[in-house]
């Protein structure tokens, strides 16, 4: 695999990170700050929105943005100005209570949030679709369903975008594993890595399919093997 010799997007700048991540204070003094600190420090560190905005700049909605976390993608596509109608699932019901709460008071009208599993089920979906940082957490047999089901969906004009860590045998894919597994430690994921897809094999996919796909490193200065990989019809 070959990648896209294009440089990667830097994070946010320190302003915007703060911008946004103030939607995700607690509504009172002693409240838990914990969403706020995460989306300023992710922001901030890891060049991931900026990638993904700039990715799905010319694609054509609506959005389903599948484990969507706290929902920052939806307000890093609000500050680029681009006007995607946004739905976000994810298997963690205190972080879609949480997105809700910042889009709300964000004003981010067009964006909706739901609980689901998505190693039991898609909603339906017509559109473009982001899947960030995910795929680790599916069995190898989901994952390979998931993306023919993501293949699916896409409409002329639409994209699917990919985050992801790669199963390469390199040192950051053993860092990105490591990572993983400590992040399901302290409790911000629910669930620990199982497997990370192999590139050929998204590859194969999309080709099957009849895709355009693009796999670029997206991983800023951080040690992690992260790859951005954008697919969409000719």
């Amino acid at each position: 695999m070959n990648a896209m010799p294009r440089p990667q997007p830097r994070p946010l700048s320190r302003d915007t990170a703060e911008r946004i991540a103030r939607a995700f204070l607690p509504g009172t003094l002693l409240g838990n700050r914990y969403h706020y600190y995460y989306a300023r420090a992710k922001l901030r560190s890891d060049p991931l929105y900026p990638g993904v905005c700039e990715a799905l700049r010319d694609a054509a909605g609506p959005l389903l943005d599948l484990g969507c976390g706290i929902g920052l993608l939806a307000h890093a596509l609000h500050h680029e100005g681009i006007a995607l109608r946004y739905f976000g699932v994810d298997n963690d019901h205190r972080k879609i209570a949480s997105a809700r709460r910042a889009a709300d008071r964000a004003g981010l009208d067009d964006a909706g949030f739901e609980t689901l599993d998505l190693s039991q089920a898609l909603p339906p979906h017509r559109g473009s679709v982001a899947i960030l940082d995910v795929m680790q957490f599916l069995q190898p047999q989901r994952q390979a369903e998931v993306v023919d089901a993501l293949v699916g969906m896409l409409e002329p004009g639409s994209k699917l975008v990919i985050r992801t860590g790669l199963d390469d045998g390199s040192r950051s894919a053993r860092i990105t594993r490591t990572t993983d597994v400590f992040a399901r430690l302290v409790g911000w994921m629910n669930a620990a890595p199982i497997h990370y897809p192999e590139a050929e094999m998204l590859k194969a996919r999309f080709d099957a399919a009849g895709l355009r796909s693009e796999f670029s490193p997206l991983a800023g200065d951080t040690p992690f093997n992260n790859w951005l990989v954008v697919a969409c019809r000719d």
